[in-house]
């Protein structure tokens, strides 16, 4: 009888699981799925529905909730993938002597994890956390998500709101003359176009966003540092990452993104946040190990920089364990949320970086995570 394998895909900050046909890992699910079919193996893939922005201790109690939902039916496998924060949930939860939860016994379920792999996880911090404590970068990183849900339900944002909202970036570093009526009125523009039942689902998650950021202060580089000192590898588990880095923008990026007003503008957003997260201080880039080191050289030609990122998070923040695949991409590429609306279903992308990804890409991505999930192991 063949044993039967677990795999949780933990999404990251922002992770809109719970939104019906928005879905966050919508294209790397069906994809694992299916990869781990072909090769004859007995799994069950779960999306973690988490908190949105709070704090990891609570995101990690939400993918204990998970796991003991649907995991508690037999003693197989159990394997972590997380994106972005996510990562971050499935270290705390294999942590040798986590507690997470009063209600939920975090050990059982911890002692039979096998493999985490960390896809664009901050594991040195992000300067972008940095700036969205600001009042400005708090409203600002609302409005983001529900472009981000816009666009993966409508396909782009009304061209109306763009221009808009590339004007409030042009004048982002003047917020003397930032009124908040505008991020209203976008607001509100935005969810008249869903549905009610929708726009209802929506204006939740956005407001448990506001209710609870704790998760912000985490994500700069020093709450990372406080969470890296409590925070242990267990032995026996596998740890794997997936790294990213995008293309600085520029003149070629712009052109790659193609003559659009909307591609264009949008690519404005992407800018923004680059900028934001090239400002990764010096003393908080980590050491890598020399094996960690010459996959990154080999992957891109040369070590990364220190401003090199994502646009989200540093590429050098994003190295924990055996690096599986480092790529061209930006933060969101990596689990789908790239253009390419040929393909069936369709991806859609919103972070315009003029990264290049495309399907082929992404496939060989996910297909190198199925074999690290599957690798053989001694037994123990």
């Amino acid at each position: 009888m063949s044993v039967k394998h677990h795999v949780y895909l933990v999404p990251g900050f922002f992770g809109f699981t719970n939104l019906g046909e928005l879905l966050y890992f919508g294209h790397a699910y069906e994809f694992l799925k299916q990869d781990l079919a072909r090769r004859g193996i007995d799994a069950e893939v779960v999306t973690v529905v988490s908190h949105p922005t709070a704090s990891i201790r609570q995101r990690t109690a939400d993918l204990l909730k998970a796991v003991s939902e649907t995991a508690s039916g037999d003693d197989g496998p159990i394997h972590l993938v997380g994106h972005s924060t996510g990562g971050l949930d499935a270290r705390l939860f294999v942590s040798p002597g986590a507690q997470v939860s009063e209600a939920l016994e975090l050990e059982p379920f911890a002692r039979r994890v096998r493999t985490v792999v960390t896809v664009s996880a901050p594991h040195a911090g992000t300067p972008l956390a940095t700036f969205f404590l600001g009042l400005f970068g708090q409203q600002l990183l609302k409005l983001l998500s529900l472009f981000t849900m816009y666009v993966l339900r409508f396909g782009r944002l009304p061209l109306s709101v763009v221009f808009r909202f590339g004007h409030l970036m042009a004048r982002a570093d003047d917020q003397l003359g930032w009124k908040a009526t505008l991020l209203d009125q976008l607001f509100d523009q935005l969810l008249g176009d869903f549905s009610s039942e929708r726009r209802d689902a929506v204006t939740k998650f956005l407001w448990d966003v506001g209710r609870d950021t704790s998760l912000i202060p985490q994500l700069t580089p020093e709450g990372i540092d406080l969470f890296n000192g409590g925070t242990h590898d267990r032995p026996g588990v596998r740890y794997g990452s997936v790294v990213t880095q995008a293309r600085p923008p520029s003149l070629r990026t712009r052109l790659a993104a193609g003559l659009d007003p909307y591609a264009q503008l949008t690519h404005t957003i992407y800018a923004f946040v680059y900028g934001q997260t090239q400002r990764m201080p010096l003393t908080q880039l980590p050491l890598h190990t020399p094996a960690q080191t010459a996959a990154l050289v080999q992957a891109y030609g040369a070590m990364p920089g220190p401003t090199a990122c994502d646009g989200i998070v540093p590429t050098r923040s994003q190295v924990y364990g055996r690096v599986l695949a480092a790529v061209r991409a930006d933060h969101l590429d990596a689990i789908g949320h790239f253009d390419q609306p040929a393909h069936q279903p369709p991806h859609v992308d919103w972070l315009i970086s003029g990264s290049g990804f495309r399907r082929p890409q992404f496939e060989a991505m996910w297909k190198t995570i199925g074999d690290f999930l599957m690798e053989e192991e001694p037994p123990r």
